[in-house]
């Protein structure tokens, strides 16, 4: 493992770009982040809030999921998010130049209901795009949480699950007939059969939200971000445990490949097979690079 960039404010949404540069978002501090093959940072644009899931869409603008801001407390120089921020207001989906750093808001609400906490994004070869939005805890009472589908013209978002548990990384099978949709707190991934773009078929109940349950961690283990493999396999960043949950597509091989922070937040994958994964220790505020042992899937509007 090598550290490509340190110094940054828990970073999440990384994004490999096909120059050799990078993309993050500093959650903490409500910035977009280029980051070149040299260590060298950039800011792109000012946020402000919280800046979580990042992809690139079909114009080539970056879309991002702004959770509206944390509140935090720090312990033995480590941030832990412990409720939203003083002036929260609500979350957004945005969209960045990457040229001029300009910053468009594209949604604030579903219908009448603001969003939360718009956690993680994926883009679908229709050029739309799937998020979680993971929702506010507060001291006594949370938010139920959400998975959507939007356009990037701003003028279609829709409710496609919910009520679901504290939902985070999202991403799509290689032949995008399967929506993967990871939980957090309870360690869960489950995964919902696309029947259209924004529509997925419900399973019975018992099934608490629709979804087929793939995997459940053992023990104290929760579940971030997530990028899939070109085989199928999801790689979900995986928090306490820290590290990176492999999870194959019917849940029958499960295996932990570890990373040196309890905040590991975040990967993707980029070079030119697609066989090095790129990971956001938070904890640590590094950007890190390591040898996978299969290739990535190349996602939509990439440009890989």
């Amino acid at each position: 493992m090598r550290t490509i960039a340190s110094g940054l404010d828990f970073p999440e949404g990384p994004v490999a770009l096909p120059d050799g540069s990078f993309l993050v978002v500093e959650v903490a501090s409500g910035r977009l982040t280029r980051i070149q093959a040299n260590g060298r940072k950039q800011t792109v644009a000012e946020l402000g809030d919280g800046p979580n899931g990042a992809a690139l869409g079909p114009d080539g603008k970056v879309y991002v999921c702004n959770n509206g801001g944390f509140a935090w407390h720090i312990e033995n120089g480590k941030r832990h998010v412990v409720g939203p921020s003083a002036d929260y207001q609500g979350g957004r989906i945005e969209r960045v130049d990457l040229d001029t750093g300009a910053v468009e808001v594209l949604y604030t609400h579903i219908g009448p209901h603001k969003l939360c906490g718009p956690n993680d994004l994926v883009f679908d070869r229709e050029g739309g795009f799937w998020f979680t939005d993971l929702g506010k805890t507060r001291a006594r009472d949370m938010d139920r949480g959400g998975v959507y589908y939007a356009r990037t013209d701003g003028n279609l978002i829709r409710e496609v699950i919910f009520p679901i548990s504290k939902p985070n990384g999202v991403g799509l099978s290689p032949d995008e007939k399967t929506l993967y949709v990871a939980e957090t707190e309870t360690g869960r991934l489950w995964a919902f059969d696309i029947t259209g773009p924004g529509e997925v078929a419900r399973q019975p109940r018992p099934s608490p939200n629709g979804g087929r349950l793939v995997v459940g961690l053992p023990g104290l283990q929760m579940l971030d971000s997530m990028a899939v493999c070109a085989d199928g396999t999801v790689c979900c960043a995986t928090l306490i445990r820290g590290g990176i949950t492999l999870v194959s597509p019917d849940g029958q091989d499960v295996r932990h490949v570890p990373m040196p922070d309890g905040h590991t937040t975040n990967i993707c994958f980029g070079g030119p097979d697609l066989k090095t994964a790129y990971i956001t220790l938070a904890h640590r505020g590094e950007l890190v690079a390591t040898a996978w042992d299969r290739p990535g899937l190349k996602l939509n509007f990439s440009g890989w």
